[in-house]
This record gives C-alpha cells, structure tokens and sequence, in this order.
C-alpha cells in the first residue's frame, strides 16, 4: 500500500517550538525560540543530530584497516569498502604499517589523513586514545565495534563512561561501543514507496525487518546503537522521522539511555505522524537482567515503560514477527476511511474463528446492513451467513461472483478494512481468489488484507501475485494480521488528535509551589496532618478536621467538625494507621470521643509511636474509593498512579501510570485502563461516581509531581473517595516521603 500520512519539517540547531498540528498530513509548522527546561528542570525540546553524513558519507577512514586473509578486520574492511562504493564515498584506510590495503594506500595515523573526514570506522581494541586523535582531525563521526565495556560490569562500565567522556569533548558522534556493521549493509535500490527505517541493540534481532526487502518493502536505513556511549536510540528516531523516505520506525530496544529524551523522539515523531513501532526487552524480571548484561543499560520498570510508550503513540509488539508486519502495514497503508473490519472467507469456521480473534484484539466487526446482505445473496446462497462475518461457500470465488462480492463489501461505508484468510491453497479456486482481491486492492483506497495460511509459502498464488502487490497486504498468520490492522487503526486516531504535552508543560512554579516547600522536612515522611496541608496547598480536597493534643480539646473539635467523626493518630513515622489500630470510625457522642482519645494514645504508647496529636476529622462517606500517588521511576523521574483504593490496594494492584508531562486526555485514558472502571460508572444501585473530579486530582498530583520531583519521594493518597458526581472528591488519607 503506498502513500504516506506525514510531511516534512525544518530541522532548526537550536532547541525549537514545534507547534503541532494535530493533522495526519501537517502543512508548513512555526518554530519560535522557547526555555528549554519544564518546572521540574527537565528538557522540553531536544536538538536532533544531523546524521545524514554517517549514512552517506563524502569519505571514510578505516582504523586498523586490513587485507591479511583470516583476520576479523579484513572482512569488515572489505565489506566497508563495498559500502563505500555503493554510497559514494572516499575511503581512507590507516595503519601504522601497512603501505596499503586493498590497493588502496595507507596513512599511517588519523593525523595524515589527506582530508577532514566524515565518518572513521575503529576497527581497533581500544578506541578511547584514537577518539582524542579524531578530535584533532575534526572527524564528525566515529563508530567502535570493540566489546568489553558496559555490557561486562562494573570496570567496563567504568571505561564506557571514560570514552563517552572523551567523545562529549571532542565534538565528534560516536556510534557504539559494542555495535556491529549493519549501518553499512547493501540495502535495496530498485525498491520504491515509504521505507521502513530501522534501529536495534542487537544486529541479529534486526534480521527479520531487514529481510522485508526480500518482500518488497523497502529499508532505508538500519542504526545498531550498541552500548550507546553517545548516539542512542532517541538520536536516531528524531531524525528518522525527519527524514521524507521514512514511512515508518521499527525499533528493538533492550535499555534505554534516557527516559526523556526517548520521550521527546518519540514525541518528535507524533506530531509528525510518523508511526514507531518497538519490541521492548524487560517485561520479565528474566528478561531484564539478560538485557542488562547485554547491554548495560537501565532496562526501567516495565508498566512505566508501557505506559510511557502509549502516552506517545509507540505501538509495542512482543515478537519480531509482530514487529515486521506491524511496521510493513503501518509504512505503507494510507489513512482510514472506517473502523469496521469485514471479515471475508470460504469457510463458516474460517470466518468465526477469524471474528473472534478480530473482536477479541479490540476491533470493530460492524453487522453488515439488511440491504447489503440481500445484494451478497445475489451471488452467496441464501443459507450461508453474509452479516459479518461473510462465507461465500467456497465456489463463488472461482468465477465472476467474487469479484462483484469483494467490491460489494468495500463499497459498505461501514467498512474501511478487509481481512480474508486463506488458511491454505486450494488451487485454482484460490488463485483467482488473490488476483479478485489484488485487482480490487488497486480501485479502492480501503485497506485490503489477505492471510495466506500455507506453511510452504512457495506457492505462486502468494509468491508472485500477492507479494507483487503493493496495495494489498499479505500476511502469513491471522494474529499478527489483526494486531497489525489494530495498530495502524490506533496510530491514525492517535495522530489525529494529537496535541504535544511538551508544548503545555509548566515552565515556572505555581503559587503553590512556596507554601508546599515549607512543608518538606528532607529525609522525613510527613504526617498525615502535614501530608493533608500539602494537598491543600494545590487545591486538592480533604476533609474538615482539627489536630488536637488533648481529650477535652478533641471534643469541642468534634463538635465543630459535625458529628460523626473519625478520630486517628498523626505522627510522622506512622505508615499504616488501620493495621495498628489508630483510626475510630463513626463516632457520635463527646463520651465516645473522650474513650477513644484516650485509647489512641494509649496504643502508640504501647507501640512506641510518637505522635504529633490526634486529628478529629469529618466523616465522609458514599464513594469510591481510589489511590492517586506519585513516584520515581530510575528512567523517566517523577511518575504519577491512579487506581482503586482502600485496605486492598495492593492486592488487587488495579492501577495506570503515566509519566508527566500528560494532559487532560491521558487522565482519562488511565481511567478507562483500569479493570474496575465499571465502579466509577455506579454498579448495585450506587449513583455514578464524580470522574470529573478524580480527572482534576490527578492532573494537580502531576502538577506536584513536577513540581516538588525534587523534595518529594513519594505521595500516596489512599483512599481518595470519589463523591457522587457533581459532588467531588476527598482525600481522605495521605502519605508523603521526602526526599
């Protein structure tokens, strides 16, 4: 399918505004100069490297160069020198004793180089001295094949960040250490329409999407970031999407370098519609550790890494098949013209199993209307189901019929994507099956997607009519058909309604800002009554209450609180009031809350807690309860927790996260996340719940967040309860740890 949704932008050196468009064919954009840094001090806009002189290099220099049949460095050198050709460039082999290579003659040192190079290729063990020769030299960029860094431990992680120390001094970009050759591989160039540009920590996990082109689906570029001592993943996806040819990014990422700035390239790419698709290593503890000795990066705590990548519109796959169809489909396929997916088969039980699959991955299967099921029935026998999904019976396929039932189906308004499977070749019935749906594909701008089941694949039907095509898209499995499918219909929606959080970050403190800093206490966890001035602080509700030393002074509280009351101890140090008895609930009379400050008092004593007072505090009640929280995640800062709430919070571990900067969107999609979001509709008679409300707490937590990311460690209010709607919502307990 050809044609794609994004257009270009300028790329400025400074850091720049980029005003998004929020449409999937952005016109011309406004670029003004802006602080770069967010309240927090984190960046809101990153400089995108200018890499086009790494891929297509004017001249190359090879350190270490050589020619000695056997040797590792002579089969890199000669296929660099191949790569060299294909591009264009000038190679400049350098060693300190070999007259020359290939035929090619030698410089002894990078000092006598006959020109300023591009690009230096360090086939040498230790790259770290030729670096500062290469700064002399002015070389722009440099890449290090040479193992034993990060990846090995501590002492190679000790020498990766001496030679990123040396490359931040010296101007140039280095690709590497601990990466590989596939920047230089010989790509297609009879191959046409948006390409898919790659990028992965690992060479070999790269080969399935390298491998397209055997397809023809076209690869424009491959980046194997390795350790990542400089170039990371983030630099090669903001100019990536940068770059027209590019209709898509596949991704394998193991660690990344900095939550940010993968934040920001991903970002880079939303606003320009440009789809990225990742596999992302880490969702097992096993899987984490086996990343990290791979690589030597922070591999991050997986749901933050999840929902980060939603946040920005990267669709994360599991499989490396998944990763190359997902990517093909979503380079070359044009913008929808409706959800509806219509399933289309010669078998009944192809066709159900198919809709299940479909509806089970969160796709719309439309029930086809009456009047276009009796137009089917001209050509599909009466008995056979024609709603959606469609069973032709198998015969209408070999004659006329199936073409006028294809294009009767596309012509549906409902529909803007068809999905026949073909579970496996039934010659010649199948054949003129494909060339119906390849011949349709070409007169519709709808989406036409064919499943060929056959384990062989060498059969012409799939070989040479269906991958000739370049509108319909083929698959070999019906899962990674409708992931695909499901991803690129999300993409669109996404895009299209895309506004950049960076763009409405908060850059200076807001008034509450002061009253909150007098309120950390470095090192501390707050009490509840402090933690409760916190919220206030930022406009967040807590109930009426009053903290207070004394019995007779907790009566005359509670008659100005209102009865019922709840009475509980407030200390700093008290994690868990309800588990060590120091909340009363529900009392009525000035004698009850006599005894039960009196009881209070009584077991801290007995536990050895030191208390600050007893708050005597309004009983709210009739709501839902909920948790909203901040945390710090080692890769992405400061992260911010809704879910439902109460004594049982961690063992129903119902919850969404988010990583600030998010808007007003993103907090609603963290709501329709949860598992139990049906009790905040109302369920057994209750009224709905105020999500209105819960909405505005959890962008005033990110406000804090971002805010006092800097003072605050954690912040846990549970339970937030959710009022009935146009009632609010009361922070009926917190917890805050500074820092």
């Amino acid at each position: 399918m050809l044609g794609s949704t994004h257009g270009t932008l300028t790329t400025d050196s400074r850091r720049a505004r980029v005003i998004a468009c929020g449409e999937q064919r952005p016109g011309p954009v406004v670029q003004s100069q802006v602080d770069d840094l967010d309240v927090s001090g984190r960046p809101l806009y990153a400089d995108v490297p200018d890499l086009s002189r790494f891929f297509r290099p004017e001249s190359v220099a090879v350190i270490g160069a050589s020619d000695t049949e056997g040797r590792p460095n002579t089969g890199i050198t000669r296929q660099l020198l191949a790569w060299a050709e294909r591009v264009g460039a000038r190679v400049h082999p350098v060693h300190p004793t070999r007259p020359s290579v290939f035929g090619i003659p030698c410089t002894a040192s990078v000092a006598g180089l006959p020109e300023q190079v591009d690009l230096a290729v360090l086939l040498v063990a230790d790259p770290l001295p030729v670096v500062e020769e290469l700064a002399e030299a002015k070389v722009r960029f440099a890449v290090a094949f040479a193992s034993g860094f990060a990846e090995t431990g501590e002492a190679g992680a000790a020498a990766q960040e001496r030679l990123a120390d040396a490359v931040r001094r010296s101007g140039l970009r280095l690709l590497g250490p601990n990466t590989n050759l596939n920047a230089f591989e010989d790509f297609r160039q009879d191959l046409t329409g948006p390409a898919i540009a790659l990028i992965t920590q690992s060479g070999h996990q790269g080969r399935p999407v390298f491998s397209l082109q055997e397809l023809g689906i076209r690869l424009s570029h491959w980046a194997p970031t390795g350790n990542e001592a400089d170039l990371e993943t983030a630099d090669f996806l903001s100019w990536f999407a940068e770059q027209p040819e590019v209709g898509a990014i596949a991704a394998y990422v193991e660690g990344l370098k900095d939550g940010r700035a993968f934040l920001l390239a991903a970002d880079r790419a939303a606003r320009r519609g440009v789809p990225v698709v990742a596999v992302k290593v880490g969702r097992t503890e096993a899987g984490a550790r086996t990343a990290a000795s791979h690589t030597g990066k922070l591999t991050g705590a997986d749901d933050v890494v999840d929902a980060a990548m939603r946040q920005f519109g990267v669709v994360r796959v599991d499989g490396l098949d998944e990763l190359q169809d997902t990517a093909a489909l979503l380079a070359r396929a044009r913008a929808p013209l409706a959800d509806g997916v219509a399933v289309y088969s010669i078998s009944g039980g192809t066709g159900a199993h198919t809709a299940d699959l479909a509806t089970a991955a969160g796709l719309s299967l439309p029930r086809l209307s009456e009047a276009k099921q009796a137009e089917l029935h001209q050509w599909i026998p009466e008995y056979l189901s024609v709603a959606n999904p469609v069973d032709n019976g198998g015969h209408p396929v070999g004659d006329w019929r199936g073409r006028r039932i294809i294009d009767a189906i596309l012509a549906d308004p409902s529909v803007g994507v068809l999905v026949c499977p073909v579970t496996g070749p039934f010659p010649p019935l199948s054949d003129k099956l494909v060339t119906d749906l390849v011949e349709a594909a070409e007169e519709t701008d709808k989406l036409v997607c064919v499943v060929w089941g056959s384990p062989v694949g060498t059969e012409a039907a799939y070989r040479e009519v269906l991958l000739g095509s370049s509108r319909v898209a083929t698959f070999r499995t019906v899962g990674n058909c409708l992931t695909a499918v499901r991803a690129w219909l999300d993409h669109h929606h996404f895009v299209g309604d895309y506004r950049s959080p960076f763009d409405e970050a908060p850059r200076t403190p807001s008034p509450s800002f002061r009253k909150a800093e007098a309120l950390m206490r470095p090192g501390r966890q707050l009490s509840e009554h402090a933690a409760k001035q916190l919220l206030r602080a930022y406009g967040i509700r807590v109930p009426r209450e009053q903290l207070v030393t004394s019995a007779a002074a907790a009566v005359r509280a509670a008659a100005q609180v209102g009865y019922p009351v709840v009475m509980k101890a407030s200390g700093a140090q008290i994690a868990h009031k309800t588990e060590l008895g120091l909340v009363k609930i529900g009392l009525t009379s000035a004698s009850q809350v006599r005894d039960a400050y009196r009881e209070l008092m009584d077991i801290a004593r007995y536990e050895g807690v030191s208390l600050d007072g007893i708050l005597v505090c309004q009983m709210v009640e009739q709501g839902v309860e909920m948790v909203v929280g901040m945390t710090h995640d080692e890769l992405f800062g400061p992260t911010v927790t809704v879910g439902l709430g109460g004594v049982l919070v961690e063992v129903l571990k119902d919850a969404a996260v988010r990583v600030p900067p998010f808007g007003e969107d993103q907090a609603r999609a963290m709501l329709r996340e949860l598992r139990g979001r049906a009790l905040l509709d109302g369920v057994r008679g209750r009224p709905p719940a105020d999500r209105e409300a819960l909405v505005e707490v959890v962008l005033r937590v990110q406000r804090m967040a971002l805010e006092l990311g800097d003072h605050m460690a954690e912040l846990d209010i549970n339970p937030l309860l959710v009022l009935p709607r146009g009632q609010g919502a009361v922070a009926l307990d917190a917890l805050v740890v500074c820092k």
